[in-house]
């Protein structure tokens, strides 16, 4: 009987050659990606069962990623490894459709719990905050300002906060440079930022793109 197949997304070698002992026991590691875009691209090719997948990754976070991959794929299992212990991370990860949320700094053995539940159409969450994660949250568009932007609009603020040029940007996502302003222009506007120092405060702020 053929053994699960992993596929982990995260730019941290160390992590990742953690990773590689723990899962080496149960499942297959079939492959390693550094950033959102790759996961994208490589996931047909590679055929995981379960993805494990950083939320800060570069040029397109973790949960960014997830919401490209359903589109796809409904079924495609992520189970996010990641050190945000804020309960609004674990939030946004499962409505975009996560597997699962553990926590780097908890025991490794979580996550191999994790990625058992997901290959059982099941959800596990990292004990230590899945009891804030329960308590009422009403979701309000005006708390949670980062939602009113477009799919374009965070991959470009994420792309602008890790310091790419507009130039750059437009390279990247295949746009005009004049489209890149436009989108920093409309996020200014809706979000009441002066300027684009500002707007890669709240990118950071916001976990759309790592420090």
């Amino acid at each position: 009987m053929s053994r699960p197949r992993v596929l982990v997304a995260d730019d941290h070698q160390i992590l990742v050659e953690g990773l590689k002992g723990l899962l080496a026991p149960e499942f297959d590691l079939v492959g390693v990606v550094e950033d959102g875009r790759a996961l994208v691209e490589n996931v047909k090719k590679l055929r995981p069962d379960v993805i494990v997948a950083d939320i800060s990754m570069p040029r397109l976070n973790g949960i960014e990623s997830l919401i490209e991959l359903k589109k796809v794929d409904p079924q495609v299992k992520v189970v996010f490894l990641t050190m945000h212990r804020q309960v609004a991370y674990a939030r946004r990860a499962l409505e975009a459709g996560a597997a699962g949320f553990v926590l780097k700094h908890s025991a490794l053995k979580e996550l191999v719990l994790a990625i058992r539940a997901a290959l059982d159409g099941k959800t596990f969450v990292t004990p230590t905050i899945d009891e804030e994660l329960r308590q009422p949250w009403h979701a309000d568009r005006s708390s949670k300002p980062a939602a009113a932007l477009t799919r374009r609009q965070r991959e470009v603020l994420q792309l602008l906060g890790e310091g790419k040029t507009a130039k750059e940007i437009a390279a990247v996502l295949d746009i005009s440079t004049r489209t890149v302003e436009f989108h920093k222009y409309a996020m200014m506007q809706s979000l009441g930022i002066a300027n684009s120092a500002e707007l890669v405060h709240f990118a950071i702020k916001n976990g759309i793109v790592k420090i």
